[in-house]
């Protein structure tokens, strides 16, 4: 006699998640355990949790040959999150689990890894596995109890949360002895309520604490409100720094859908605190320089997962020493800063992340780090010089739209007591010129002027005011400027007059663009 079940899991490629039938098989013959469907090694090594836990709960294999299918079968498995699926299934389909507990498993997702002794452990990736599942129609959802307030991060879920397999068997109407029920009532949680989406607790970074540098703090203010790159260069101690972690504290919170995507990814990187819901604040990352490639950017064995380019989506992605970074990291950002995504090809599959981020770069102008201004105390060769800044690539520079060489402070800066405006003060005006742009680029697929396509500012320009436009490409011809060079002065002339509160760019918002363009690059 032979039995069928099925029920449902999540696979993640990516962000992006696949609804995965899982299909058990218990047939008459030979004692064995076949699993298809494309399983990686995790999965693979799932009947041996399955087995162990099973027998905890004090049932067997028993002496049937079971096959378990994953469908579709075409499509890679990744990842230990499908071991209570695969258990339930076995059980249904060896008769364990009475026939009225067939229909709620095929309508159920159940996500967790199983320990040896029937635990239900979290796994990575919840909130985009159960958003995929909502996505599909399947609301009903059972996940790990330390997931439970990940998972109702999701609108539309219904969330339970389990500790013990035992606990699940007796709720689909299966049958435990005593001694394993107490264990599984010994480890069910207290029930709580949903984590409600709050700011993670941290350390509050604020422009006040920047002295001086007015200059800079202008143009780090451009780049909140236009969403521009930006490079500093400057000497040790000038606040490179301290102004790039600060960037952060003067942009918008996140909207639902980029506070959903960016807490997915961190939850995939296992990054994520669920008790502090739905990740809010624009998200600040900072590798060393000594950071390899698939740190950065994104990989790994198996299927890659997301790097700090895609951590910091819809955020600041800061690389202090940026000339000390290997040159194939800094020129691996060039394709994510045009398209806002990286895209990552392993022998285990390919993923695709989301990457739109601010990129922020902080150098010193030489190796001893004096060689601003007049550089009388720099002890470093000319050769030294070029060599060293020659790390950032001309493709790459080429890209960042504010290059600003950044002076030391004064000592009458510093003694004057003097404090800059707060990071409250500068976001409001980010705020105001950001809205400025949204009614702008009101049906268009943009939010950001640093974010629009070249064609679509020249022509906006050019209808405008051709004047401005016809200086710029008076640049172009002498070999000033790059076409790309053309189009973001033009983006940060927009976002000047959005700060301006005026309709459109005129010769002095021309004129600072330029200055915040080429002020870092004469060098």
């Amino acid at each position: 006699m032979s039995g069928l079940a099925r029920t449902l899991a999540v696979t993640l490629t990516g962000l992006e998640g696949h609804l995965v039938d899982v299909e058990a098989h218990a047939a008459g013959g030979l004692p064995s355990f076949t699993l298809v469907g494309l399983p990686d090694a995790a999965v693979r090594e799932s009947r041996e949790r399955v087995r162990a836990a099973l027998s905890t709960c004090g049932t067997t294999w028993g002496e049937k040959r079971l096959t378990v299918n994953l469908s579709p079968a075409d499509l890679p498995k990744t990842g230990t999150g499908f071991d209570v699926s695969l258990a339930l299934a076995v059980l249904a389909a060896r008769g364990d689990l009475p026939a009225r507990a067939l229909p709620v498993l095929a309508r159920t997702l159940f996500i967790g890894e199983l320990g040896l002794d029937a635990s239900i452990r979290p796994v990575r990736g919840v909130l985009p596995a159960v958003r995929a599942a909502v996505g599909a129609g399947v609301t009903t959802v059972v996940v790990p109890a330390d997931c439970t307030a990940e998972a109702s991060l999701v609108p539309g879920a219904r969330v339970t949360g389990a500790r013990h397999l035992a606990s699940l068997i007796t709720a689909l109407g299966g049958r435990l002895p005593a001694e394993v029920l107490a264990l599984a009532e010994a480890a069910e949680p207290r029930r709580s309520t949903p984590a409600q989406p709050t700011a993670p607790a941290g350390t509050v970074t604020d422009l006040a604490d920047v002295v001086g540098q007015d200059e800079a703090r202008h143009a780090l203010e451009v780049a909140a409100a236009g969403g521009h790159h930006l490079l500093l260069v400057g000497p040790p101690g000038a606040g490179k720094t301290m102004l790039a972690e600060r960037l952060p504290s003067i942009l918008p919170a996140l909207e639902d859908d980029d506070a959903v995507t960016v807490t997915s990814l961190h939850s995939v990187a296992g990054a994520f605190d669920p008790e502090h819901g739905l990740i809010r604040t624009p998200p600040l990352r900072a590798p060393h320089h000594t950071a390899t490639r698939a740190a950065v950017i994104g990989g790994g064995s198996g299927l890659p997962r997301p790097g700090d380019v895609s951590l910091a989506h819809r955020g600041v992605l800061l690389l202090d020493e940026a000339p000390e970074f290997p040159a194939g990291v800094l020129d691996c950002l060039r394709q994510p800063l045009e398209s806002g995504r990286v895209t990552i090809d392993r022998a285990g599959g390919r993923a695709t992340y989301p990457a739109a981020f601010q990129l922020v770069l902080a150098a010193n102008p030489c190796p001893c780090g004096k060689g601003s201004g007049r550089a009388l105390e720099c002890t470093c060769t000319s050769l030294q010089r070029r060599r060293y800044f020659s790390r950032l690539s001309g493709p790459l520079l080429d890209r960042v739209d504010i290059q600003l060489e950044v002076g030391p402070v004064s000592a009458v800066d510093l003694g004057g007591g003097a404090t800059g405006e707060p990071s409250a003060a500068v976001a409001a005006r980010v705020a105001e010129a950001r809205r400025r742009t949204a009614r702008r680029l009101e049906g268009t697929p943009w939010r950001l002027m640093g974010e629009v396509p070249g064609s679509w500012v020249r022509e906006r320009t050019t209808a405008e005011d051709p004047r401005l436009v016809a200086r710029l490409m008076d640049a172009l011809d002498r070999g000033d400027l790059s076409l790309r060079g053309v189009d973001r002065v033009l983006r940060l002339a927009w976002t000047l007059a959005d700060l301006a509160g005026e309709q459109r760019p005129g010769a002095t918002e021309l004129g600072t663009a330029l200055s915040l363009r080429t002020r870092g690059a004469q060098r």
